[in-house]
C-alpha cells in the first residue's frame, strides 16, 4: 500500500471518528467498505456534504480499491481497531434506539 493511501486512511478515519456531518460522511464510507450489508451502504450525494479534500482521500482509497487485485478489508491493513470503534461509535447506538 502507497504513502499517500495510507495517509488518506488515516485522514478519513480520524475524521471519522470524530462529531460532524462530515465525520458521519466518512464513517458511512468506510464502514460500506468494511460491510455495507449491515452497516449501509454509501450515497454518493454524501460527496456534496464534504470538502474538496475529503472527497480526493476518498477517491484515493477508491482507486486503491478498484485495482487491487481481489477484496481487501480495513483489517487487512491495520484498521481493525479503527473500523470496530467506527462501528460502535455510528452504527449500535442506531440499533439501540
Amino acid at each position: 500500500m502507497s504513502e499517500p493511501v495510507i495517509q488518506a486512511l488515516d485522514r478519513l478515519f480520524d475524521l471519522a471518528a470524530s462529531d460532524t456531518g462530515q465525520a458521519r460522511r466518512a464513517a458511512n464510507f468506510l464502514l460500506a467498505w468494511w460491510n455495507a450489508q449491515d452497516n449501509g451502504g454509501f450515497d454518493l450525494a454524501d460527496l456534496f456534504g464534504v470538502d474538496h479534500a475529503v472527497a480526493a482521500d476518498m477517491a484515493v482509497v477508491f482507486v486503491y480499491l478498484g485495482g487491487h487485485h481481489g477484496a481487501i478489508y480495513p483489517d487487512q491493513l491495520g484498521y481493525e481497531d479503527k473500523i470496530v470503534a467506527l462501528v460502535h461509535q455510528w452504527r449500535l447506538h442506531e440499533t439501540a434506539d
